[in-house]
């Protein structure tokens, strides 16, 4: 009970810091963004907790791209933030989705850098959790796709993905062999039907995507992610949205690439690694509303099964997350929010602070 009191009390002070940076800025966002014809920037604090940071304090730009202006390109953004957490961890992240004139191609990728110090818990749906042992590890992050239209904003194309991680070092007696040094490389191909009307907050539309990437350097496996996703506007001003997501692996992984449980993108509520394995299922739903003004609010809860192979999907062992949340609207324009989620796993919690939804 203490970590949930705690964290409420950290979700009342975001919310007083949420409004001082707004009020800050400016009453609009035409004064929070600074914009030019074809460019929307929105350069604000970073303040958040989730559960492998705790509190953390940074700078945020959110970059709204708007070139052509047809009907047929919809807006592209990107993120850049910088993070510094209470438990001395340095984080810096740059993720986009671009899409050029008449969604002729289209990239998306991810870079990432930072100093962390993390948990381990051992691979297996059962780990304990006093099993811990404290690490830390420099990681380094590039994941790439280019896609080329192929039809109704269907796109097919390659992705690479570089993952490094060096200078890892233990804190406590306990070690896993596994728990090492590591760089894979790999090569793969997606092929993705997005029919969302808005990346960052989507009301109608679907996304299907199929990853098939190829692993090799330290480690040879390779990973296949299905990711389904649709949106419904079920009543004005209130939306629907489910997610089916599948992550397997097959060979080797190197203990930093099996399917891990946790973050604000998969299953929130965990701590993110809390448990691992080559395969995950999971499937998440959320009901998002308008309430008053800029205001609104999230229900969100699901199921998730992570297990070694195909031939032990059970229905034993499931882990369920549920939670709330509250949302901002911070770009009028582009209808994006500010969202802040306060999710409960199994045994575990999570409160979020993120530009955009969840999925």
């Amino acid at each position: 009970m203490g970590s949930y009191y705690k964290s409420l009390s950290f979700l009342f002070a975001s919310c007083i810091m949420l409004c001082h940076s707004i009020h800050s800025y400016g009453a609009s966002t035409d004064t929070v963004t600074k914009r030019t014809s074809n460019v929307r920037v929105l350069p604000v604090p970073a303040f958040g907790s989730t559960p492998e940071t705790g509190a953390y304090l940074g700078v945020f730009s959110l970059f709204t791209l708007d070139f052509y202006k047809d009907s047929l390109t919809r807006p592209s953004n990107a993120k850049a933030e910088f993070d510094y957490t209470w438990k001395k961890q340095m984080i810096f992240e740059s993720s986009w989705n671009y899409f050029f004139k008449h969604e002729k191609w289209y990239t998306q990728g991810q870079l990432h850098y930072s100093k962390f110090i993390d948990l381990y818990f051992g691979i297996g749906e059962n780990t304990a959790g006093s099993s811990e042992t404290r690490y830390q590890v420099n990681r380094l992050i590039a994941n790439v796709n280019l896609l080329k239209k192929i039809g109704n904003r269907l796109f097919v194309g390659p992705k690479v993905v570089l993952k490094d991680y060096s200078k890892l070092k233990y804190f406590t007696s306990i070690q896993y062999p596994e728990l090492a040094n590591g760089k894979n490389l790999g090569l793969g191909l997606t092929v993705l039907k997005d029919t969302r009307n808005n990346l960052l907050n989507a009301s109608r539309g679907i996304y299907l995507e199929f990853t098939n990437v190829y692993n090799f350097l330290d480690s040879r496996y390779t990973k296949i992610i299905i990711d389904g996703r649709t949106y419904k506007t079920v009543i004005a001003k209130t939306v629907g949205s489910i997610r089916f997501y599948n992550e397997f692996t097959a060979g080797n992984p190197l203990f930093y690439d099996y399917a891990l449980i946790g973050s604000d993108k998969v299953v929130r509520g965990y701590y993110y690694g809390r448990f691992r394995d080559k395969i995950l299922s999971t499937l998440q739903g959320e009901i998002r509303r308008q309430l008053v003004g800029r205001f609104g609010a999230a229900i969100f809860g699901g199921i998730t099964k992570i297990y070694p192979d195909l031939r032990e999907l059970t229905l034993a062992n499931l882990k369920p997350n549920y939670g709330l949340g509250l949302r901002f609207l911070i770009d009028r324009k582009n209808n994006i929010n500010l969202r802040l989620d306060y999710g409960f796993g199994q045994g575990d919690d999570g409160f979020y602070v993120m530009f955009g939804e969840s999925f």
